[in-house]
Parts: structure tokens; C-alpha cells; sequence
């Protein structure tokens, strides 16, 4: 259920870390005529699965499942590809177009306007990065092809159901190598079970209808615990010589906090309530004090980073500033403004890299690894401040 980072996967192919292919025609087709009859059992007409199964034939899907960039990216430069100055800019504007909508599902779920358009930043840009790989065939494959493949086969039956019962057209069902589509990429199960119909138009259209979208979110997240009544959590300082419970799960009370040395770096008082304490890069940089809003946040895709972007994001449309402890790095990631400045800098050196957008593919990723080369560097394509320094010296 995220788009900036895909770029990442795609280099991992360019460097020879990927070894997965499509599964043959034959072998697909004689997969895909089993997945029928399961298909059938589940609820989905012959007729259904027919028209949109028709000619279909398999992609490379299944080379992505062990590569997930919330599992594979150092936590920093996770952060600062999704919670930049653009980003910020982009969603404060996003909550004054849909004051309204939002309004509505924050009387609705009681998920605050922020926190929802945070988790459409965070997933999908605001919608410029939906995905565009068709959710059929996509899925399919992964039901006939890799791990998970049960998973996968109850997602594809998922999908024929939207279709099938007419809430989104086939066309428009175009998203992650996973099946994650929509404004908020909700997976095809998730969004039979949470998608609403704020706009009232009788359907539930997470791609056309930006208000359903948007509500479907926060009844996504009230349905998964989230409490209006209290915040997702603070970023704490601890003693250099803690050795107490760690990790979101291992909640304890403010109190037990406050009497292992742990505290607010804005100075207030811990509250009320309980919390368990995270250290996304392990050995130094940012603690938080964690509730159970940021579970509900997790369970939207089960990565701390990914948990801990939304809710970053989400405090710094509220007026928040930035972490008060650095990550521990000599040599921090780059925003999308940084890495536009960058790809403009590769091409003036004479790389052919495409429009210095801000993402990195793997034109990008060869140029880098090609000047880091030159330099003496480690070879590894990544994009950080010290490659921009590099390049900004004209070295």
C-alpha cells in the first residue's frame, strides 16, 4: 500500500539483485485455468473472470516480492524522499482544495484532516504516482508465480469483484506490482471492506472520486484503531545508557517513561496514556514514544519507516518542525528537490538520464554509479548528499 521509492526496486534489477522472471506462457495459462475454478467458488462470475482474463499473459511481478523499499532503504533516506518541503507545500494546499470532504470524514471516523492527507502523500504523491501496472494481470501472476501465492489469489478475486459489482471500471484498476491502487493504495480486499462512498454518487471509486478516497483512508484508520482522542506519538531523548523495553508492542504507562529517564524533546510533560519506544535506525538518531495510533498507521503497510513518514508528515502539516535529533549518518538522503538538482548536475557532466524530475531510475542509478567510480567511491548507485557535494564541486 508508495510510489517514490520503486525507482529503487528498478535499480536493484539494473545491478544484477533480482533474479525473478515471469513464469512461461504455458505454464501461466494452465495455472490461470485453476484460478478459475477457485474464482468461481469465491463469488466471481464465469463471465466476469472471462471478459477480464481474456489474452491475458503473465508480467514480471514476482521479481519485486523479497524488495520492498520500506524493508530495503536506510530509514533517512526514506524520510527525506517523503517528507520534503514539496511534500509539506503540496499537501497544506491539498488540506484547503478538500476542507470539505475532509471535514466530513473527520466527523464521520474521527481521523484528523492531517493525518489523512499524509497517508495520500505519503502513498501516492497527492495521485501523481497511482501506479500503472494493470491490477489483473499483476495479480495474476503473483497467484501463479512466487510465495504468497494464496494471498495473491484472494487479492485477484478481489479485484474481479470490484469490477464485477461495477465500482471501478477494469481500465482504471492500474496500480502497484502488488494490486495497491487508488489515491491511497488500498490493496482489492481492503478496499471491499473499508471503501465508502463519500461523494454519494452510488459508487466507491478510490481512483476517480478524490472524496471517497480520502474517506475510505479514515475509515480505514478508525477500523484499525485509531483514537481521535489521542496523538500517534512524540520524538523523545533517552539516556545514553537505557537498557529498558524497546518497540512499538512493548507499551508501557507515561509514568513507567518518565522514570527511566525518557523525555519530550519539546521540553512538556510525557501525558497520559501508554506508548512503546521506537529507534527506527537501531543504534542512535530519533526515539519516539509510539500509542496505538501509530499501530493503526502500521497496519496500513507493516513498516516502521513507512508508520513513521505518515506520522512526521502529518505533524508538519499541523506547524511541526523537523526532528530534533539527526539520523546517524555522515552522509544523509537527499529530498526531490536535492535530487533534481542532482540529475541536472549528471546531465551537465553529459549523462543521459532523462528530465531531472527527482526520481531515481535507472538511468540515474548509472550515472551515479558511473561518477562514484571515477571518484574512487563505493559502487552502489544511491543518491546521497556527499555524491551532491561531489557533484556540486565540479570534482
Amino acid at each position: 500500500m508508495r510510489e517514490i521509492f520503486r525507482s529503487t526496486i528498478r535499480s536493484l534489477a539494473l545491478l544484477g539483485l533480482l533474479g525473478a522472471s515471469a513464469p512461461a506462457l504455458a505454464d501461466f495459462k494452465s495455472c490461470m485455468a485453476a484460478v478459475r475454478g477457485e474464482a468461481m467458488g469465491a463469488g466471481v462470475s464465469a463471465a466476469t473472470f472471462d471478459s477480464v482474463t481474456r489474452g491475458l499473459e503473465p508480467n514480471d511481478a514476482a521479481s519485486f516480492l523479497d524488495n520492498q523499499p520500506e524493508f530495503t532503504t536506510p530509514v533517512w533516506d526514506y524520510m527525506a524522499g517523503l517528507v520534503d518541503e514539496d511534500r509539506i507545500r503540496d499537501g497544506l494546499a491539498r488540506l484547503r482544495s478538500y476542507a470539505s470532504p475532509l471535514a466530513s470524514a473527520e466527523k464521520l471516523y474521527g481521523v484528523d484532516p492531517a493525518t489523512i492527507v499524509a497517508v495520500w502523500g505519503v502513498e501516492s504523491d497527492y495521485g501523481r504516482g497511482i501506479g500503472k501496472r494493470p491490477l489483473v494481470q499483476s495479480l495474476a501472476t503473483l497467484s501463479c508465480e512466487g510465495r504468497r501465492q494464496a494471498f495473491f489469489r484472494s487479492e485477484l478475486f478481489a479485484t474481479l469483484k470490484i469490477i464485477q459489482n461495477g465500482d471501478v471500471p477494469a481500465s482504471a484498476l492500474v496500480g502497484s506490482w502488488a494490486g495497491a491502487f487508488g489515491h491511497t493504495q488500498f490493496m482489492p480486499s481492503t478496499f471491499l471492506r473499508f471503501a465508502v462512498d463519500m461523494d454519494g454518487d452510488g459508487r466507491r471509486d478510490v481512483v476517480g472520486s478524490i472524496p471517497d478516497a480520502l474517506g475510505s483512508t479514515a475509515n480505514y484508520l478508525r477500523r484499525s484503531g485509531w483514537d481521535p482522542d489521542q496523538v500517534w506519538g512524540f520524538e523523545v531523548t533517552i539516556p545514553k545508557d537505557y537498557a529498558g523495553p524497546t518497540g512499538r508492542k512493548a507499551k508501557q504507562s507515561m509514568a513507567f517513561w518518565t522514570g527511566r529517564g525518557v523525555r519530550r524533546v519539546d521540553g512538556k510533560p510525557l501525558g497520559a496514556g501508554t506508548a512503546g519506544l521506537i529507534q527506527p535506525a537501531e543504534t542512535g538518531g530519533p526515539a519516539f514514544l509510539v500509542t496505538s495510533n501509530f499501530d493503526a498507521l502500521f497496519t496500513y503497510n507493516a513498516s516502521i519507516s513507512y508508520a513513521l513518514a505518515i506520522a512526521h508528515l502529518s505533524d508538519r502539516l499541523r506547524g511541526g518542525g523537523p526532528f530534533v535529533t539527526p539520523w546517524p549518518t555522515d552522509d544523509p538522503g537527499l529530498t526531490r528537490a536535492e535530487r533534481r538538482e542532482l540529475q541536472t548536475l549528471l546531465t551537465r557532466r553529459g549523462y543521459d538520464i532523462g528530465p531531472a524530475d527527482g526520481a531515481i531510475g535507472d538511468k540515474t542509478r548509472q550515472a551515479i554509479a558511473d561518477v562514484q567510480t571515477r571518484a574512487g567511491l563505493t559502487r552502489d548507485g544511491r543518491p546521497g548528499t556527499k555524491l551532491l557535494n561531489l557533484l556540486r564541486s565540479g570534482q
